[in-house]
């Protein structure tokens, strides 16, 4: 009895450590996502005139806003009041001790400033904005853009908005089919004073990653452009010709005041004015006439009814005759006209009307009075102005997140703003890309491993594997003795004598508790399992010597064709 007892918790026990198994794989993943090094983050020691890291003084520098938006589009008022936090990221998390400015709330409205020590002027300079973005929920809808404020009187931390006038918006931006990153600048108009936004025609797509991403934007005093992506060149322009509305105005605008001549002959095309009908044109023909050469088909049965009555149909159990009325089944189409051409009187088809012309009209010609296509003339543009070097910015007193995003844990981290494009780069090679590859690292240890491809039970080695030998080769016993027991005993001969034991084991115990007579003695039990140990060895050498013989047939086989294809 413990030999069968054993027998079964042996396979049960395959199950649960092959679970066990997969489990403490999957720990093992898990764990591996913390064993990946990774960079303890260090106070950069460049300067620029505005670089910031998120250092525990931070908040001595940046201050939320609580202010109104103003949102003209709707009679509503929208106030700031998404949360801001300065902390690690909590998803692949890059560096060790390393924080960033966080947006905490979602589909909410955020807003924060913080103010430079000194204005930023960059003309006659290169002026290099640069900060890392990371998506740690991801970006379905809302921005993560940043815009540099206007240096003024009125610029108040605590006052920030939508409305606060800005000279350069940049940074990514997605909801829906929408996915860009924004290049805008305001630009004044030096005739009348107004400020009028310059959108980039042909914006680069943000990268949605839960990695951080590292946006770059240089701008030179030649007023040419590059937007860098993870320190990649993605877009090259120039201010004066890759935004929309263009910086300068047109040099001449059509006059307002010319209208075009009463007289004036557009139409390059007109009907033939000497064309006339034909006189044997017959407008009033029909398009289709009775084709009179048709012959009722053989097969027509004209005395059948095209529909029927319902055969199957049956009048409601609560009709009432005297209040509906004599109850009518519904009508279905008559079978009989499927089985031939058709039913009912029979009228002879329509067929094209050899004479239908249509309605007349002259052919076309040259107009030999056309005149061209009117346009009103030219005068110079009272408005027009030209701007030579629009990448000279006004000041940049400060810098703003202001935004409104359905996910939350947007991280920025690791702004530059300033005027040395090497200085930029040093401060991405120090930060981004150590934390990058770190990042990148966790991301592939944490990802899905493919599956192995699935071994065939015949190919498994017990001493490989114990537990999932035994598991395999039970299934396999079991799934081929549903259609033939004698072929699952010759192919898995091991688990056929396993369950032979257990059989005769438990066959004994039962005919003595049936008999009445005593328990089975140890030397019983054991005289009953050697008989069972024998059986199977005997079923499991036949089994190997069938084996063994289609194995010898199918070598004979291979052999004999290897034969012939030399012979050939």
């Amino acid at each position: 009895m413990r030999f069968a007892l054993g027998a079964t918790a042996l396979i049960a026990a395959a199950v649960v450590r092959a679970d066990d198994a997969e489990s403490s794989s999957s720990v093992a993943e898990s764990s591996s996502s913390t064993s990946i090094a990774k960079p303890t983050f260090t106070p950069t020691k460049l300067k620029a005139p505005f670089l910031e890291q998120f250092t525990d003084d931070w908040e001595t520098r940046w201050n939320p806003s609580h202010a109104k938006k103003d949102d003209k589009s709707t009679e509503e008022e929208w106030a700031y009041v998404g949360n801001w936090a300065v902390e690690e990221p909590t998803v692949l998390k890059g560096a060790e001790e390393d924080k960033g400015l966080v947006v905490k709330d979602k589909a909410a409205h955020h807003a924060i400033s913080a103010k430079f020590p000194k204005a930023i002027d960059n003309k006659k300079k290169t002026l290099v904005v640069q900060y890392e973005v990371k998506l740690q929920n991801g970006l379905e809808c809302g921005g993560a853009y940043m815009k540099l404020l206007q240096d003024n009187k009125a610029l108040h931390a605590e006052e920030f908005s939508n409305a606060s006038p800005y000279v350069i918006m940049f940074g990514p931006d997605k909801c829906g089919a929408t996915n860009k990153v924004h290049f805008i600048f305001r630009h004044k108009n030096p005739k009348s004073g107004e400020y009028e936004e310059k959108h980039l025609k042909n914006p680069p797509m943000a990268r949605i990653v839960k990695t951080s991403t590292l946006y770059t934007l240089i701008v030179k005093p030649d007023n040419t452009f590059e937007i860098k992506i993870d320190g990649e060149s993605s877009v090259n322009g120039t201010l004066l010709e890759d935004f929309s509305p263009s910086v300068n105005p047109d040099k001449e605008i059509d006059d307002p005041k010319d209208t075009k001549p009463g007289d004036w002959v557009d139409e390059a095309r007109i009907p033939d004015p000497e064309a006339k009908k034909p006189e044997d044109w017959d407008e009033d023909a029909p398009f289709e006439v009775v084709d009179e050469e048709a012959t009722k088909p053989e097969d027509w049965l004209e005395d059948e009814p095209t529909t029927i009555p319902d055969p199957e149909a049956e009048k409601p159990e609560d009709w009432d005759d005297e209040e509906d009325g004599d109850w009518i089944p519904p009508t279905v189409p008559n079978p009989k006209c499927d089985e031939a051409s058709g039913c009912g009187k029979w009228e002879p088809p329509m067929k094209k009307n050899p004479a239908y012309k249509g309605k007349w009209t002259a052919e076309y010609i040259d107009n030999p009075a056309y005149k061209g296509v009117w346009a009103p003339k030219k005068i110079k543009n009272p408005d027009y102005f030209e701007d030579k070097t629009p990448s000279n910015f006004e000041p940049i007193g400060a810098i703003g997140f202001e935004l409104w995003t359905m996910q939350n844990d947007i991280l920025f981290d690791n702004i530059y703003i300033g005027h040395s494009v090497e200085d930029a780069e040093k401060l991405k090679d120090e930060t981004f890309v150590p934390k990058l590859a770190a990042e990148k690292a966790e991301e592939a240890a944490n990802a899905p491993k493919p599956a192995d491809p699935p071994k065939s039970p015949s190919d498994l080695v017990f001493k490989d594997d114990p537990v999932l030998y035994i598991k395999e080769k039970f299934n396999l016993f079991v799934e081929i003795a549903k259609r033939d027991p004698v072929e699952a005993i010759k192919f898995v001969p091991e688990v056929a004598g396993g369950l032979g034991v257990i059989a005769v084991t438990i066959i004994a115990i039962l005919v003595s508790a049936l008999t009445g007579g005593a328990a089975p003695s140890k030397e019983q039990i054991k005289a009953q399992a050697e008989k069972a140990k024998k059986t199977a060895a005997d079923v499991k050498d036949k089994a190997a010597e069938a084996v063994a013989t289609g194995t010898e047939k199918a070598q004979a086989e291979v052999n004999k064709r290897t034969t012939r294809s030399n012979a050939s």
